[in-house]
């Protein structure tokens, strides 16, 4: 067909409207949870984040929002990722083409039919990986992989151009753009350069006549190669620079970054210099290494945005990268610590007896003039006679070592080592044949196939699962295959069924794919080689690189979008596939036409009116909105402190963007044990003050006080004052610390107390007025067994003991209470954050602290935007329902504390606006629901309470039906829901008793009986 090329481009942009319409459809209207928050700030004010940084996303990033005001900005961002997705689905598309053209035969121009055929192939390989799970995910945030994802395709399908042109004049220009394009990745995300192997295969065909020895020769080069830019380049390039400053700075007394400057200058000489001799000389292959190496290092150049604008010292300057040793330590994330990929050791490995720590690397700190060594980081030696090839399990926590056995079935082997004592002691080493098991079972199976059978045969939720058959399985939507393998899927509780995250695919899409390889390696096998390297290696070369410990925070399918690109590239073929087998039967282009169709209807189509519900963001505010209510829970000039990312990431986009509550410091307690963030913390940022912290840079330098030790000093009678032993702790002699242990830091006492300026409290007015007469003179903290602080917790104690009540100091509600120090019972919650007060109350187990019901009312009832959470088309996913949970469980504290004031009326509204809020069918029925009923009863509403109760009876009935009527070997994966429901229908029953619902305690308490029964016999 002579239009075959036009009609080729006119198609491919037509999917690409298509993608870009759904994803343009579904985005976040603002920052989404996770890291989006992070990625939106530090583009719009060109800010530094976590490492190793993404300077190109984030000049993009910084490029769209300015089409908008700040409060677009996310979704300005939000829509470049959908862009950014849409154009990777075009050039999907015409990857495809490109491959199944190649697969038919025929002379000059394909006819109607095959081009009906071929652009059919395109049209639904590339619409089957725009309505995949994972991609459609990554297409509607501002997260760094839909940009990744279209350089990937950028440079996939370029050497594909570059194969069509290899033998023109010119033709090595595809090789150096596609240098660039890798260079421009690595400031977006490293996945790109898994890419590189399939880019040198194609090179390898198309010159050379395949042998088995050239396949081995080729592969070899192209892993090397990739090793050179992830290994040599990268942070080659930076090493060799802080080699240049540290002469030139210590060893010839020059000011900071002469070195650098002049290492630069030499590398861009040296590279001018060759490109110059080779050309002239006529060394081509000499040439085109040397352009592509330039390029790609004008590609990676964008990080000198990072250092620029750490040394503006701007707000966000995470690791403080000003300077070329802190730089090659943000590139190489560092602070994230490492793990062993080819040798190494167990999780319980001993350490080497002789040598347990041996030097690492030196942290550099600038200092009088010159780089001085703050810091020389220990990495532990492990005894190698215990050590392992190919280690899958070297975590060392103990929760991760549970679940390394559960996965493992691990019995292990007796290994006798020396104990901390010096006796010998015998430990069970997993064995090899355990090792691997574990990696298949978990690593391989549950982190890989499963995502990779989520995008093509179905969803099971969008519940993170960690093994057992509720939760985040795949399933295909046939009966007897699902029931076989998870229990009847027909009989599932509403709670299950009714997630939006269930969606069925019945095979299809894996199918075709399947048949498009089978025909692919049949048909074309040097290209289906090409494309399989592409597939494994953005599969399971990822598995083995990322050697993933149990128990991960959050699903990781992102990962491996590449893998499935390279799927999606079968299943197009798939299409090509039935057209030639039906075509040796049917006419032609009645085949093809009705291949193309028909294949569109039962992968794309479906696999998008199965996806959408999920997948849709569109009028979903929560981060924003959660964001805010944390900040505006707080009075003016307050530290709240965070610790993970979702409880920091929305507040510093609100604070950073739209300008919410920048009076605030948001200090998160993570980042609060390293001398960089301290460093930020003691600068005004914004209408914030310095934090209150009397320790100078050199006393809090990584490598000084990080740990300091807690002892009992007999001489010591009673509690410290704690600002006396913090200026104990602070001092310079060495009286003051302890010789045996490499003269650290310590405090010789594990109780401490605080003065407290009543005027001051009132003054600042840090409690109500109610509460004055509750003030205590005196705030005691006793460590009780701890042994030791590490530097967030000495900070926290620096500003308590500095504050004077005239700084307020928060912690968010998700802190966890071991980062509480024992000052729970001095916490006032007000909303979002526990306030530090004057004022103690005893603990009761469950909660901790005073409410402030005025504020706290206002806040929960008035205040508060809550992001169209409750709106029944907005989708609420996994992550959001864990907010909304802390949110239900404030929303009873508050209801449990007017009830004790004998406000029952205010009481009862709470709670109404709790159930309004979060309602079951947005967030399944827990321990919290129990309590919204309890306080319905406590403040006299009892149709209200009973009616609630039932309701979450009967769910949990449903549920625990279900589980009895599982088999033995499936009941035993949801053992701990069984029980967990057993728990809670006794709690329901003596709460029933409690407050005289006589008839619903029976009726709870018998059933409770009964299951107690049942599931004592199955035991």
């Amino acid at each position: 067909m002579k239009n075959y090329k036009m009609l080729n481009n006119i198609t491919g942009w037509v999917v690409f409207v298509v993608a870009a319409i759904t994803y343009l459809l579904t985005i976040e209207p603002t920052a989404s949870f996770w890291d989006c928050g992070e990625f939106i700030t530090t583009s719009f004010k060109l800010e530094v984040g976590h490492p190793p940084g993404a300077p190109f996303f984030m000049i993009l990033g910084r490029f769209f929002t300015l089409f908008g005001s700040p409060e677009q900005a996310g979704k300005l961002m939000n829509s470049w990722s959908a862009i950014a997705s849409a154009l990777t689905i075009l050039f999907l598309f015409w990857s495809i083409t490109h491959l199944a053209k190649k697969m038919l035969k025929f002379e000059g121009q394909p006819s109607l039919g095959q081009t009906i055929a071929i652009l059919g192939s395109g049209v639904v390989g590339a619409l089957a990986y725009t309505y995949s799970d994972t991609f459609w995910f990554s297409a509607v945030e501002a997260e760094v992989y839909a940009t990744s994802s279209l350089f990937t395709a950028i440079v996939f399908w370029a050497i594909l151009k570059w194969e069509n042109e290899a033998d023109e004049p010119y033709a090595n220009r595809w090789i150096i753009f596609i240098s660039y394009m890798v260079g421009l990745s690595i400031g977006v995300h490293l996945l790109n350069l898994l890419a590189i192997p399939a880019i040198v295969f194609v090179y390898y065909f198309r010159k050379y006549k395949p042998t088995r020895n050239g396949v081995i020769i080729s592969f070899i080069s192209s892993i090397v190669l990739l090793g050179a830019v992830m290994y040599l380049v990268i942070p080659g390039v930076i090493t060799v620079a802080s080699w240049f400053e540290l002469l030139f700075t210590n060893g010839f007394g020059l000011p900071f970054n002469t070195g650098a400057i002049i290492y630069a200058f030499l590398l861009i000489g040296l590279l001018v210099w060759g490109i110059y001799f080779t050309y002239t000389h006529k060394k081509h292959l000499a040439n085109t290494i040397l352009m592509s190496l330039t390029v790609i290092l004008i590609g990676y150049s964008s990080f000198a945005m990072i250092v620029i604008r750490s040394s503006a010292d701007t707000p966000m300057d995470q690791n403080s990268p000003d300077n070329v040793f802190s730089l090659l330590s943000y590139l190489n994330r560092e602070q994230y610590g490492d793990r062993p990929l080819l040798f190494g050791q167990y999780y319980n490995t001993p350490l080497d007896s002789k040598t347990p720590y041996v030097t690492d690397k030196e942290y550099y700190i600038k200092k009088d003039g010159k780089y001085e060594v703050a810091d020389i980081r220990q990495k532990p030696k492990y005894d190698s006679s215990l050590t392992t090839f190919f280690p899958r399990m070297w975590s060392r926590q103990p929760d991760h070592i549970e679940d390394y056995k559960a996965w493992g079935g691990i019995k292990g082997k007796p290994v006798t080592i020396a104990g901390d004592d010096g006796q010998p002691e015998t430990i069970q080493q997993p064995t090899f044949g355990e090792n691997l098991t574990f990696f298949l079972r978990y690593q391989v199976v549950h982190m890989y196939f499963r995502y990779f059978m989520w995008n093509f045969v179905g969803r099971q939720n969008d519940i993170q699962g960690h093994g057992d058959i509720l939760n985040g399985n795949w399933i295909s939507g046939i009966g007897f295959i699902d029931s076989a393998r998870l229990g009847d899927q027909n009989d599932l509780p509403d709670k299950f069924k009714n997630n939006k995250g269930r969606n069925v695919y019945y095979f299809l899409p894996l199918l075709l794919g399947l048949i498009g390889a089978f025909f692919h390696y049949k048909r074309h096998q040097k290209d289906f080689w090409v494309v399989m390297l592409l597939f494994l290696m953005t599969g399971m070369a990822i598995v083995l690189y990322l050697n993933q410990y149990p128990h991960q925070p959050r699903e990781r399918d992102y990962a491996y979008a590449g893998s499935f690109y390279a799927f999606a590239v079968w299943i197009g073929l798939g299409v090509l596939a039935l057209y030639e087998w039906l075509s040796k039967k049917l006419p032609d282009t009645v085949v093809a036409g009705g291949v193309s169709l028909v294949t569109l209807l039962c992968v794309p189509v479906l696999m998008g009116a199965q996806n959408w519900d999920d997948h849709d963001r569109s009028d979903r505010y929560t981060c924003r909105d959660f964001g805010a209510n944390y900040l505006n829970s707080c009075d003016p000039n307050a530290v709240i402190f965070t610790n993970g990312d979702n409880d920091t990431f929305p507040l510093w986009y609100n604070q950073e963007v739209e300008g919410v509550r920048t009076d605030m410091r948001v200090c998160n307690l993570s980042y609060l044990q390293t001398d960089w963030y301290i460093d930020q913390m003691t600068r005004k940022a914004y209408e914030s003050e310095p934090l209150p912290i009397k320790f100078a840079h050199d006393q809090y330098v990584q490598g000084t006080r990080d740990v300091v030790y807690l002892m009992n000093d007999p001489r010591l009678k009673g509690p410290v004052e704690l600002s006396k032993a913090l200026d104990f702790v602070r001092d310079s002699n060495p009286a003051t610390k302890l010789a045996q242990a490499d003269n650290a830091a310590y405090i010789p006492t594990k109780k401490l107390f605080v003065k407290v300026d009543k005027e001051a409290v009132i003054r600042n007015k840090v409690v109500p007025p109610e509460l004055y007469d509750q003030i205590v003179d005196t705030i005691f903290i006793d460590f009780g067994n701890k042994n030791y602080l590490v530097k967030d917790e000495l900070m926290v104690l620096d500003m308590i003991a500095n504050s004077n009540w005239e700084r307020p100091l928060y912690f968010a509600i998700t802190v966890g209470r071991d980062k509480y120090m024992g000052l729970q019972d001095y916490f006032q919650l007000e909303g979002f954050a526990y306030r530090f007060t004057p004022v103690k109350t005893k603990s009761d187990g469950l909660y901790f602290g005073t409410v402030n019901t005025d504020k706290m009312y206002k806040n929960m009832m008035n205040d508060f935007k809550w992001g169209n959470m409750n709106h029944p088309d907005v989708y609420i996913d996994e992550n959001n329902q864990r907010m909304m949970i802390n949110i239900r469980n404030n929303f009873n504290r508050l209801a449990e504390s007017l009830i004790n004031e004998n406000k029952n009326d205010s009481a009862v509204q709470v709670l109404d606006r709790c159930v309004e809020l979060i309602p079951n069918r947005i967030v399944p029925y827990n321990y919290f629901s129990q309590q919204t009923a309890a306080n319905y009863f406590a403040a006299g509403a009892n149709d209200k309470g009973t009616a609630l109760m039932t309701d979450i009876f009967n769910s949990y009935k449903q549920e625990m039906d279900y589980y009895l009527s599982l088999n033995s070997d499936l009941q035993t994966s949801v053992d701990e829901e069984m029980q967990r429901i057993l728990y809670f229908l006794r709690e329901m029953g003596m709460t029933a008793t409690k407050y005289e619902q006589d008839d619903l305690a029976a009726e709870i308490t018998g059933q409770f009986n009964d299951y107690l029964g049942q599931y004592s016999s199955q035991r």
